[in-house]
């Protein structure tokens, strides 16, 4: 059977980080940026209202830091290799993550079929954020039912792979799942769970090798 295999970013195929954390890095402001996602994680700001401040933290982001922080972000080791295998056999691989749109395409160049981040401006930005292109948890079911149709698809053949809160609705409605690095939000209601630093094993909890 086709399958859909649905990837979240920041803290699953990176490993305890973020895009918005590695970008920070190289930019000095690892403090601010931290504070800035507990105040996401405690509720105090919307997915837009953190994007707005954030980009205002980046105000000097340049491509030469974009392309640092994606190159030295802690990534899961065999990223391209399960990749390559969903594609041998004739599966679909996507990314859908909250995080800059900038930094999740550039998965495409790694063998992704489709990369979905949120519409930021171009960098270096001369234009604000746009709060109606930030995507929020439940657009990730949105941009899954639109996947599945542009692949002949349905969510009955989706597996979903994610670490936290953002991931629990897409979560839901699909019928596999895999836990990576998780919290309870998602370890609860996965199919599988994975603990370690290598996305072929957690892969080969679907009864695949690659």
């Amino acid at each position: 059977m086709t399958r859909l295999h649905l990837f979240d970013l920041d803290g699953t195929l990176i490993h305890g980080s973020a895009a918005a954390i590695e970008i920070s890095r190289q930019l000095g402001l690892e403090r601010e940026i931290a504070a800035l996602e507990r105040g996401f994680a405690g509720g105090e700001m919307t997915t837009a209202q953190f994007a707005e401040r954030a980009c205002a933290l980046w105000e000097e982001l340049t491509e030469d830091h974009v392309a640092a922080a994606f190159e030295g972000a802690p990534w899961l080791a065999g990223i391209r290799e399960v990749w390559a295998d969903i594609r041998a056999r004739g599966e679909r691989c996507a990314v859908i993550s909250l995080s800059p749109g900038f930094f999740v395409s550039r998965l495409l160049e790694w063998g992704a079929d489709a990369t979905h981040g949120s519409a930021w401006p171009a960098v270096p930005f001369r234009e604000p954020v746009d709060p109606a292109g930030i995507l929020t948890p439940a657009a990730k079911v949105r941009i899954a039912d639109e996947l599945c149709a542009k692949f002949g698809l349905t969510r009955d053949h989706c597996v979903a792979y994610g670490d936290s809160l953002s991931d629990a609705e897409l979560f839901t409605v699909v019928p596999v799942s895999v836990a990576v690095n998780a919290d309870h939000h998602v370890s609860e209601i996965a199919s599988h769970a994975y603990a370690g630093r290598d996305l072929r094993e957690a892969y080969e909890l679907l009864g695949n090798r690659t």
